[in-house]
């Protein structure tokens, strides 16, 4: 008879070594400030570039629309349509994402390899068609479509395959965390937070890369124009190979 202890390591056996908990936690370690980093560089590529299109923060284009709706002026269409888009797209994904059977590290991979490709997408039609050039365009709607999906496809990663990290592009709520969890830290009283003790160090440290990300974006989009999308095709690339790091060591 088996007892609960050789239960669980017989559970454990079955399960692949690159998707166990601890495979799990370095990855996210590993990827979470990356993925900032990537975040604030297509939010801000995406803005400057392709019509004023918030491409990470799906939130900023609500607000837009809201103020045009109330205040009146001119509809931009590329902001109207990522609202859908985003949604579109996070359903893709979950379809991707149950047809492929996987969890976890395995299925964060997957779809890590499927912001890498869109990522690369958005270059190589900006490179091509300049859709900076008329920023408000079709050409400019299009690459935001597919940098909106690509942004999709990494908040999903967070809630299917990692749903313990903190977001790497909702930068209210780290900014959130990091102060809240500030606070508790400098008190002599009960913490106030709930959850573990590395959350302050992991939020400024996501704070920190989407700052990175902006300031890089900013600089390449001065010195490269539409090859600034460069910059988050290569970030991306190193992500998957973080990903595939972690499953050679497991």
């Amino acid at each position: 008879m088996l007892t609960p202890a050789n239960d669980s390591a017989a559970l454990l056996t079955r399960v692949p070594p690159s998707d166990r908990p601890w495979a799990l936690s370095r990855l996210e370690e590993r990827l979470a400030p990356l993925l900032s980093v990537i975040a604030g560089m297509v939010d801000l590529i995406g803005f400057f570039t392709l019509g004023n299109v918030f491409t990470a923060h799906i939130t900023g284009n609500l607000v837009v629309m809201a103020a045009v709706a109330v205040r009146g002026g001119p509809l931009n269409l590329a902001q109207a349509l990522a609202i859908p888009v985003f949604a579109f797209a996070l359903a893709a994904v979950w379809l991707v994402a149950r047809a492929s059977n996987r969890r976890g590290p395995s299925l964060a991979r997957l779809l890590l390899l499927i912001q890498f490709l869109l990522l690369a997408g958005v270059l190589s039609f900006s490179v091509i068609a300049k859709p900076a050039a008329h920023p408000h365009g079709l050409m400019a709607g299009i690459a935001a479509m597919i940098a909106v999906s690509s942004m999709a496809c990494q908040y999903a990663i967070f809630h299917l395959a990692l749903p313990g990290a903190i977001s790497t592009a909702v930068m209210t709520g780290n900014l959130t965390n990091a102060v809240l969890s500030m606070m508790d830290t400098v008190s002599s009283g009960r913490p106030l937070m709930t959850g573990d003790d590395g959350r302050l160090k992991r939020s400024l440290q996501l704070l920190f890369g989407f700052l990175v990300g902006c300031f890089a974006a900013a600089a390449a989009i001065s010195w490269m124009g539409d090859w600034a999308w460069s910059f988050p095709v290569v970030l991306a690339a190193l992500a998957v190979a973080a990903a595939l790091r972690t499953d050679v060591e497991a």
